[in-house]
C-alpha cells in the first residue's frame, strides 16, 4: 500500500516555498511515490496547527517555508516554538514530519538553500520521511 503524504508549505515567503516544493516533489516522485494533499499556510508558526488538524489521515508530512531573521528576538521565537511544536506531533503521534523549514539570516541565503539544483532543504525533509517510512530507494541516500 502506498504511503499517503501531505505537503503544509508556509507562503510568506512564496518563492522559496515553491522552489523547496520542486525539490521535494522530485524526491518524493524518483522514489515512485506522489504528494496526496498540499495545504497553504500563511507563515510557519502556522504549519503544526494544519498538521495537527491532519494528521490521521496522512502517514508522514512535510513541513515546509522559511523564517529570516529581523531586528528583533522574534525569529528565534517562531523558529523555536515551530520546531518544538512539530517535533511534538512527530514523537506524539509516531509519524515523520520532514523538517523543511529554512532558518536565515538573509533572502539571499534563503534561496541558496532552496534553490532545487542544489542541496535544496525539501529535498532533504522529503528524504528524511522516506527513510523512516523504510521506502528511499538507495540511490537517494
Amino acid at each position: 500500500m502506498k504511503k499517503k503524504i501531505c505537503v503544509v508549505l508556509a507562503n510568506y515567503y512564496p518563492q522559496i516555498s515553491k522552489m523547496m516544493l520542486v525539490g521535494a516533489s522530485k524526491v518524493i516522485k524518483k522514489n515512485n511515490f506522489k504528494i496526496n494533499k498540499k495545504i497553504y499556510v500563511s507563515g510557519v508558526f502556522e504549519i503544526p496547527v494544519a498538521i495537527a488538524r491532519n494528521i490521521n489521515r496522512y502517514d508522514a508530512f512535510l513541513a515546509l517555508g522559511c523564517v529570516i531573521k529581523g531586528k528583533t528576538p522574534h525569529f528565534e521565537f517562531i523558529a523555536n516554538s515551530t520546531i518544538n511544536a512539530i517535533m511534538n506531533l512527530s514523537i506524539t503521534y509516531k509519524k515523520p514530519i520532514g523538517n523543511g523549514i529554512i532558518t536565515c539570516l538573509n533572502k539571499k541565503q534563503a534561496v541558496e538553500r532552496a534553490d532545487p539544483n542544489k542541496k535544496n532543504k525539501g529535498g532533504e525533509a522529503s528524504k528524511a520521511i522516506l527513510s523512516v517510512l523504510g521506502v528511499l530507494k538507495n540511490e537517494s541516500r
